[in-house]
């Protein structure tokens, strides 16, 4: 090699590190991607499903998917869409875990973080030589104004080249139904046509299910709260909790669960 640049090309092909072997995809119950390599998760904690109140209809439709998915069965990409703290990322892990209850083997979850979006086709392609369900999670997700990342979900939701493989579903959290950002001024602005907002409005359509999340009642946020309490042993007080709500303008589980933590707190105990 006399060209220079051969020789400096080869000297960082020898120094750089190389790619990560993957993981045994048959061996943990959760994996994180995260862009370039997946590394196993050997446990993950989530509530029971008995311990999700005020979320029974969604409870009951996304637990029953993801079991269909363990099975093998034809299963639907989700959306759980709606108010911060409400459970949903709690319902998938909650899902995955009792459908690995039986027969662990079956069903994996992989978290993806958002930032690494552009290179789930990657993932794919390693995950299409499992012979493992995989439900792919995407937490949180919204493109604000970048429209490249709802044509790539499009497309691997709608069989596009980069179509997501048969053993692998999709489970997207959002706290907007549409996923992506709106702005007042999208109603009279000439420059954002009508057909452009709608054509990114129906990207929820595109999942088998589109599950939304409210916020709770009090009735509810108290069922909440007594669900993660009484297994503790934790004794309390709704007017106590209502206040505890009262003063962080938001009743919802992640508020019930703080709540209880407090409630540990105050009696020496971990969690």
């Amino acid at each position: 090699m006399s060209d220079p640049l051969e020789r400096i090309a080869a000297a960082l092909e020898r120094i750089a590190p190389p790619p990560a072997p993957d993981p045994d995809w048959l061996a943990a119950p959760a994996y994180i991607w995260d862009g370039k390599a997946a590394r196993p998760v050997a446990s993950f904690r989530a509530p029971s499903l008995d311990q999700l109140k005020g979320i029974e209809r969604q409870k009951r439709v996304v637990a029953e998917n993801v079991a269909r998915l363990a099975q093998g069965a034809a299963a639907h990409d989700m959306l759980l869409w709606g108010s911060r703290g409400m459970g949903k990322s709690a319902l998938i892990r909650a899902s995955i875990i009792a459908a690995q209850a039986d027969a662990p083997q079956r069903v994996a979850l992989v978290q993806v973080g958002t930032d690494a979006l552009s290179t789930i086709p990657a993932l794919f392609a390693k995950l299409a030589k499992v012979e493992r369900n995989m439900l792919v999670y995407l937490d949180d997700l919204g493109f604000d104004s970048d429209h490249a990342g709802p044509r790539h979900l499009r497309s691997w939701l709608e069989g596009g080249v980069e179509a997501r493989p048969a053993n692998v579903r999709l489970a997207v959290t959002s706290n907007r139904r549409a996923i992506v950002e709106r702005h007042m001024s999208e109603q009279d602005d000439p420059i954002n046509p009508r057909d452009a907002v709608d054509d990114m409005l129906a990207l929820a359509d595109r999942f088998g299910l589109s599950v939304g999340f409210h916020a709770a009642s009090q009735d509810d946020y108290l069922a909440i709260v007594d669900a993660y309490a009484d297994p503790l042993g934790l004794e309390w007080e709704p007017g106590d909790a209502l206040e505890w709500a009262r003063r962080r303008g938001a009743r919802s589980g992640r508020t019930a669960w703080q709540y209880v933590a407090e409630l540990a707190g105050r009696a020496g105990k971990a969690l």
